[in-house]
């Protein structure tokens, strides 16, 4: 049996450490850990920031006063869903039969393109307030039609019955065409339902 030298034996049991690891090697960390730990610092982080700052008392809305004679407003849109206004409750207000409304010009009349034409109908101002200067129709949806709205020639007191008119000019393209009117009061505020015109251009 061969015998191996002593200087041999010593050579290998050197080397034998110098092969070993020089640290430790640390355990692989849980990546959950690892996001819990960060997510609780940010936590951390965004309440020490709230905490810096203080509560300011938000001062209350300024409230309006409303008109004499009227006791809350109403918030007015037309058809097309458009905010036109607030109204007085107890002020302005229009209403009309659907049977008498049309005092010419019946839905679906015929027109040529580009005929000039005036169509009327009847209201009733059933409001508390007269309406004169400053009270008149403006356009609200559909197809204006280069409407203009002829003007009031006397005052309309409460309760009564009036007609009004726009002077339309037909569209140069043929089809059917709408055109919807709502009343104003002498403020720019919209009240009532719309009248409309409807007309087959050919």
């Amino acid at each position: 049996m061969n015998r191996i030298p002593f200087a041999a034996l010593v050579l290998v049991l050197a080397l034998v450490p110098a092969c070993s690891p020089a640290a430790p090697i640390a355990p692989t960390q849980d990546i959950s850990a690892i996001k819990t730990s960060v997510a609780r610092t940010v936590v951390a982080e965004i309440t020490l920031t709230a905490s810096a700052f203080t509560a300011t008392a938000v001062p209350p809305a300024e409230t309006a006063t409303p008109d004499p004679g009227v006791t809350g407003t109403l918030a007015v849109t037309n058809a097309a869903g458009t905010a036109v206004g607030t109204q007085g409750a107890l002020c302005d207000s229009m209403t009309f039969n659907p049977a008498t409304v049309d005092v010419n010009v019946p839905d679906l009349s015929r027109m040529t393109k580009g005929q000039q034409f005036v169509k009327t109908w009847k209201v009733r101002n059933d409001g508390s307030c007269a309406w004169g200067d400053g009270y008149g129709l403006v356009f609200a949806y559909g197809e204006r039609m280069g409407g203009v709205p002829q003007p009031f020639e006397t005052v309309v007191a409460a309760g009564q019955e009036v007609e009004i008119s726009v002077n339309f000019k037909a569209p140069s393209l043929s089809g059917e065409y709408v055109s919807a009117w709502q009343m104003t009061n002498s403020n720019g505020v919209a009240f009532g339902k719309p009248v409309y015109v409807k007309v087959i251009v050919n």
